[in-house]
């Protein structure tokens, strides 16, 4: 297996790993920390694969994909933390006045779990976030330390994923996702 991280700029390929599997089906596209909470409620079916479509045709893409054989298999959320919901949250601290991005989501495709694609994808995102300049990445995974997370509830990461690929514990947040709280994770992209 070869995987290959690219930015997320192919509509069709963003939709065969985050898409409903009906096109009228009204889910989260990996908006809900992307856009203002009231445009993510007025968003319904088809208009959320629009708009993620645009989103595919803006610089910077709204994310990386993970290809195996030019298959997408993989997708991990990553923009500046100022462009998301993370820039007013109450329960993930702000730590400094740094340009920070912030990758929040990932996703893997059934069948593709358990090969390592995640780390894969959470490198790519290091090296998208720092092509654009981001002095540093931020995460907000589940610190689960060897319990299972729900893979529903995955979608976050999982803190060992995170430090096995340079990110680091930065502060503790009062988020609890699936009984596991979450972590403020950096990793420096500086130098």
């Amino acid at each position: 297996m070869s995987i290959e991280v690219r930015a997320a700029s192919v509509f069709a390929d963003v939709r065969k790993v985050i898409g409903p599997k009906s096109p009228t089906a009204t889910v989260c596209w990996c908006l809900s920390h992307r856009i203002p909470a009231k445009l993510d409620h007025e968003l319904r079916g088809p208009d959320r694969g629009a708009y993620v479509e645009r989103l595919c045709r803006a610089d910077p893409a709204p994310g990386v994909l993970a290809y195996d054989g030019g298959e997408p298999v993989g997708w991990a959320a990553v923009a500046p933390r100022a462009t998301t919901s993370y820039a007013r949250s109450r329960v993930i601290p702000h730590l400094d006045d740094l340009p920070v991005w912030s990758l929040w989501c990932i996703r893997i495709r059934p069948g593709h779990r358990g090969q390592g694609i995640s780390h894969a994808l959470i490198t790519g995102a290091v090296e998208f976030a720092r092509a654009h300049g981001a002095p540093v990445l931020e995460a907000y995974p589940v610190d689960n330390g060897t319990a299972r997370v729900e893979t529903t509830m995955a979608y976050v990461g999982m803190r060992a994923n995170f430090e096995r690929v340079g990110f680091v514990h930065a502060a503790d947040t009062t988020s609890v996702l699936a009984g596991h709280p979450r972590i403020l994770m950096r990793r420096d992209l500086r130098g």
